[in-house]
């Protein structure tokens, strides 16, 4: 990050990201891009009218003094020389109070308007969303307006409309004033000409209403009472949208109370002149603290910008790491605090400086009451929103009841009176808690900062060096016995994606499907290590080795089937051993003990756009990423510390209201590496932590290594591509940035009811992970292809088995209201010259694994660390499963047991709810 842009983040970010919010908002609302321009022209002119007013009044001030010291300053200049005449005019000037640099005050108008005008300018003419938008006689809203040629040269009437306004509102402006002023206004009039004539209409329509808002601001100007003018057209404003907000069906009624509320908000100053009409305004002192206002503002920097970035980083730091574009994570860190501080002391300051004193008393007790608010909203309300992925999209949409609103509105509302009461009666205390705040968050944030930058520091060295590209070995004469962990792919889904899809039979010949199969936690954490080490390592029985380290037993399950192999004389490979280390990318040092293992880590090691044919670049998904983290984070902290009521709004389905705009490349969009989903059959964009699995998914016959040899093989890997749900195109199932399901959704409705029982797939969720599972069988699907093309595939036993299933509430299968579809993993089981595609009802568990994986191949197979008999004995009789929603390695870590979570037992059919027992929490 350079110095140059460093300082664009800290001033224009902010007004770019502000102006991009409101378009999107407004677009949102609105349905016409033209419209949405007006409206954002309109609230950001009246958001900083109070900074132009006062502007205007620095600048009236700067030439009333000059005119008054005019005469004496000709009459010094014309009698002394020198020295003398320098001495004489310090002089002068310090009996009136004056400094030469106050001369500056006369372009503070003019300073406003540069940051607003490269903010408006970057944002506008890069907008993705105008492009072939029309407004009225404006064919392309993306492009100049051209609205009609001389020869080859386009004449563009936008901008020289917007001249001549400017020049009209010019002369009404300057009207009386010296011929420097009246110079200053042409010329800059003529400056814009030049430079937006041939930028996008969309941008100079922006300018031209900026240039009309000035024009009437100059004629209100002239008015008798232009306070009481604006306030009657703020109130007309507010009616007409108030009418045209209530009669709108597409809005909820959440939207419709807010924007209600703001309605009434542009009555409020013409009602409360009407109800002391005439009546003279009394003098009053007003009490501001610049000190209070100015800790308030990098309070709220400090936790916006660094505290709740350097938790959700810190809390999984190698999510955050790409191995194919490796940038530190503390970069996102110092945007997010580029970005606030911009925000809150930069032009929350302007705002402070330019207000009366008033206005300046009411910031400041704003400011306080706005800590205290944040903290509340942030540490008490919206704290349950579920898994956040790396590009800050919670897999469900936040939803909030009625009475969540409700008390978080009262809180809120308790909590600014009692702000403001403190804030009246003790100043200095608030001062200091303030104060003891800043310190708090910096003393938190800084022990979270310093162990991301040690992830990123450690990843470097042990990760990083050992990411070449993978190579999975078989052997044509040889065994080969192949173990697939399919994360969170749900078993139940089998029989209703071969009903879809009844090829998919062929493709997995030889195949046993177990349908009663169950894991023994909901996450991978508690599913996975039975899994790979088999029963030793149920959660009950991890628990009960309570003299060891939670990591040191998971990494032992990790090595049970690779070490027995190895030691067995067969070639072993292991890929994105889960969890290794404790890490969110395996730590591949837990191998290294065990030279002969090969080991990698393959998730994003592949870019899926490599093969996708473009005649400008190729979409660089990493980049991408970075753009939207680097926006996202300051946004997602300020929907973190916003009343619940306005969560919805800003979160927008994960897009954070972004405009779709950015460093676009061969037509996409910064935006493409996360998903909106519009409805159940649409969306837009990519999912980028789903395409770096299904990518590895897709390169399996690349990287496949076919030996004709009789050696022995075994590959135990990992992958995620059902674990990360998105909506895919079908009926192909494959990633687009424009997904439009509707017409093959209407067609095959019946797919989703098998043997008379249908499957719920009413919501968001249900298809999306749907649609991930159906591409993972269909990339498989491929790869057995490949494997049968290259002689392989008979000799080849084959485990596809997960560590937990996903609830989903499709078969209304609960437990004291747990549904239990979270222990129901898929388990396909293919053996050596196995043919036909088969159904068996055995009670199985995932722990049956490393039992199957050695069937016939090892003899009496031993654990190699415990020198406990591999079997499934344990699988008799009851079973015992845990629930935790404390699923994240970080927070187990010098944990010798799991944290307190609920236990259940199951005795029977694990379909059956009557089955399944709440033994209770601990």
């Amino acid at each position: 990050m350079s110095f140059l842009s460093m300082l664009y983040t800290f001033i224009i970010s902010p007004l770019e990201l502000l102006f991009e919010v409101v378009f999107t908002i407004a677009n949102r609302i609105i349905g016409n891009a033209g419209l949405s321009i007006i409206f954002l022209s309109l609230a950001v002119n009246f958001l900083v009218l109070p900074l132009y007013k006062r502007a205007d009044e620095l600048q009236a001030e700067e030439r009333d003094i000059q005119v008054k010291m005019a005469p004496m300053i000709k009459h010094i200049k014309s009698t002394f020389k020198g020295d003398e005449r320098f001495m004489m005019l310090q002089e002068y000037y310090k009996i009136n109070h004056y400094k030469p640099v106050y001369a500056l005050k006369s372009t503070a108008s003019l300073l406003l308007q540069i940051p607003f005008f490269i903010a408006a300018y970057n944002l506008l003419s890069g907008m993705q969303s105008l492009q072939g938008m029309q407004f009225g006689p404006i064919a392309d809203l993306g492009k100049e307006d051209a609205m009609f040629m001389i020869g080859n040269f386009p004449v563009n009437i936008l901008p020289i409309l917007m001249t001549l306004i400017n020049i009209v509102s010019g002369i009404i402006y300057t009207k009386g004033h010296p011929l420097k002023e009246k110079i200053q206004v042409y010329g800059l009039a003529a400056v814009f000409l030049v430079l937006l004539y041939r930028s996008p209409s969309g941008l100079v329509f922006y300018w031209l209403l900026n240039n009309v808002f000035s024009l009437v601001k100059n004629v209100f100007y002239k008015l008798k009472d232009p306070k009481k003018a604006l306030n009657i057209v703020l109130a007309i404003a507010g009616a007409v949208i108030l009418v045209l907000t209530l009669i709108r069906p597409d809005l909820d009624n959440r939207q419709k109370f807010l924007l209600a509320a703001g309605c009434i908000l542009l009555a409020l100053p013409l009602v409360s002149g009407l109800i002391k009409p005439g009546k003279k305004a009394e003098v009053k002192e007003y009490a501001s603290d610049k000190g209070i206002f100015i800790a308030g503002a990098v309070f709220m920097a400090m936790l916006t910008g660094f505290l709740i970035p350097t938790t959700i980083i810190n809390a999984s730091s190698l999510e955050f790491i790409d191995a194919t574009h490796l940038a530190n994570p503390v970069l996102y860190i110092v945007n997010s605090m580029l970005l606030s501080f911009g925000s809150f002391v930069l032009w929350g300051g302007v705002f402070y400086f330019f207000m009366n004193s008033k206005m300046k008393s009411y910031f400041c007790k704003g400011i306080w009451a706005l800590c205290g608010i944040s903290i509340l909203d942030y540490m008490l309300f919206g704290t349950k929103l579920g898994i956040l992925s790396s590009t800050l999209q919670y897999e469900n949409k936040p939803v909030f009841a009625v009475s969540e609103y409700v008390l978080n509105a009262v809180a809120v509302i308790a909590v600014a009176a009692l702000f403001c009461f403190i804030y009246s009666k003790f100043r200095q205390i608030a001062k200091f808690v303030i104060i003891i705040g800043i310190l708090t968050i910096f003393g938190i944030g800084s022990m979270s900062f310093v162990e991301i930058w040690g992830a990123y520091s450690w990843f470097q060295q042990f990760i990083a060096p050992a990411s070449e590209t993978p190579v999975l070995p078989f052997s044509t004469e040889g065994k080969n016995v192949v173990v697939v962990m399919l994360d969170r792919l749900t078993g139940p889904f089998l029989p209703y994606i071969f009903n879809e899809k009844p090829e998919l039979k062929e493709k997995f010949d030889g195949f046993t499907y177990y349908p009663n199969t169950i894991s023994y936690g909901p996450y991978t954490l508690f599913g996975a290590p039975a899994l790979y080490g088999g029963y030793e390592y149920t959660p009950e029985r991890i628990n009960s080795r309570d003299t060891e380290l939670l990591v040191d037993k998971h990494n032992e399950a990790l090595k049970v089937m690779p070490v027995l192999f190895d030691e067995n004389g067969f070639d072993v490979t292991v890929c994105d051993a889960s969890f290794a280390g404790y890490s969110w990318i395996p730590d591949l040092t837990v191998f290294d003990a065990y030279p002969d293992i090969h080991n990698y880590n393959t998730s994003g090691r592949f870019n899926y756009f490599e093969d996708i044919d473009s005649s400008e670049e190729i979409l660089n998904a990493s980049i991408r990423t970075d753009e939207i983290r680097n926006r996202n984070f300051f946004v997602h902290s300020l929907m973190k510390v916003s009343p619940v009521l306005l969560q919805e709004t800003i979160y927008n389905n994960g897009s954070y209201n972004s405009s779709f705009s950015g460093s676009a490349g061969a037509g996409l969009t910064g935006s493409d590496v996360f998903q909106t989903l519009y409805s159940r059959t649409s969306s837009y964009g990519y999912r980028f932590d789903f395409l770096q699995e299904y990518s590895v998914l897709n390169n399996l016959p690349n990287i496949t290594a076919v030996n004709e040899s009789s050696d022995d093989t075994f590959l135990m890997m990992c992958n995620e591509t059902s674990h990360n749900a998105c909506f895919l195109q079908e009926p192909d199932y494959v990633p687009s940035v424009y997904v439009d399901n509707s017409a093959y959704d209407t067609d095959m409705v019946s797919r989703y009811t098998v043997d008379g029982v249908t499957m719920d797939m009413t919501q968001i969720k249900q298809i999306g992970y749907y649609h991930v599972g159906m591409a993972t069988y269909l990339k498989l699907g491929e790869w057995f292809d490949y494997l049968r093309e290259n002689g392989v595939y008979d000799n080849t036993r084959i485990i596809l088995v997960a560590d937990h299933g996903e609830g989903l509430g499709q078969f209304g299968l609960t437990c004291r209201d747990q549904d239990m579809e979270f222990y129901l993993p898929i388990l396909l089981v293919k053996d050596f010259d196995a043919h036909g595609f088969n159904v068996c009802e055995d009670f199985m568990t995932n722990g049956d694994t490393a039992v199957i994986a050695t069937d016939g191949l090892i003899d009496d197979p031993i654990n190699p660390f415990t020198q406990n008999p591999i079997n499934s004995d344990a699988k008799a009789g009851t079973q015992t499963v845990f629930y935790s929603e404390y699923w994240s390695p970080s927070e187990h870590e010098g944990h010798t047991t799991f944290l307190p979570g609920s236990w259940y037992s199951l005795d029977g059919d694990p379909y059956d709810a009557e089955n399944w027992k709440y033994l209770g929490d601990w």
